[in-house]
């Protein structure tokens, strides 16, 4: 997981995992089958492991306000620790690539689009619940928050500190609907 994550999908070779998992090729063959299916296997990983900061916060927080700012905040403070990559794995590790690995960049882009539903459902869960106005769009905002979010990532790969991620996230609920 940690290698897909720090070098993305194509810039991890098969040698590299064999380093990382001390497996020689035949066995990680054996095993998985094929590339592909060992990074989605370390994407299922890195789901339960470090996906723990949305839903944790998406399903704890008392208001949906505080659910997006949390789930925001908590993700900056991941994306900049020591203990791994800065950055999302899912965000990433493959956005471009080779046309032969589409399937790479499709099962990453379902992966983000069901973190943008997820969040969609905590802010109609909001509006049932009466702490986001129902004039909402709801579509809308779980597109942007989604969007500041991958955009973390982003900023964090290339060496942003957690205090300017904090200014984004500031920046970012200066767009929350008020009314």
């Amino acid at each position: 997981m940690r290698t897909f994550w720090a070098r993305g999908y194509e810039g991890t070779s098969i040698q590299d995992l064999v380093d990382a998992t001390g497996v020689n090729k035949p066995s990680l063959y054996s095993t998985f089958g094929c590339k592909e299916e060992i990074f989605r296997e370390a994407v299922e990983l890195y789901d339960r492991l470090e996906g723990r900061a949305t839903s944790q916060s998406l399903g704890a927080a008392t208001t949906t306000r505080e659910a997006v700012e949390t789930m925001l905040r908590s993700n900056a403070r991941a994306y900049v620790a020591d203990e791994g990559p800065r950055g999302c794995m899912i965000v990433l590790a493959s956005l471009l690539g080779a046309p032969e690995n589409k399937n790479v960049r499709a099962f990453l882009a379902d992966n983000r689009l069901s973190g943008e539903a997820a969040l969609r459902d905590r802010l109609a869960r909001g509006v049932a619940e009466g702490d986001l106005t129902p004039s909402a769009d709801l579509d809308r905002l779980a597109a942007f928050y989604t969007t500041v979010l991958e955009g973390l990532s982003i900023q964090a790969r290339d060496g942003a500190s957690a205090q300017k991620l904090d200014t984004i996230v500031d920046a970012a609920m200066l767009a929350w609907p008020t009314g």
